[in-house]
């Protein structure tokens, strides 16, 4: 899993039909620290993140897991909206 915070929405009017009524978000990836890591990665969301919320982000086959889009060919998916982080050392 990674740490991700959502930074916009995608809007597609023509796509997969597997894709109707499932919510993109732009995402950054970014390390414990906040520090950007990869920007503008494009995940499902299945916990009904948005702008400015961080999430957790799986990708891979994992990403085709949860029930909102398992089969679905999805890279990366938000499967929660993180809280907070608490760093150690």
């Amino acid at each position: 899993m990674k740490i991700g915070r959502v930074t916009g929405l995608v809007t597609a009017t023509v796509k997969e039909r597997q894709l109707t009524g499932i919510k993109l978000l732009v995402v950054d990836l970014e390390d414990g620290n906040g520090t950007v890591q990869e920007r503008a990665v494009v995940v499902a969301d299945v916990c009904g993140a948005g702008p400015g919320d961080m999430v957790l982000v799986v990708s891979g086959s994992a990403a085709r897991v949860p029930a909102d889009v398992a089969g679905i060919s999805v890279d990366a998916s938000a499967i929660a909206v993180i809280d907070e982080i608490h760093m150690h050392g």
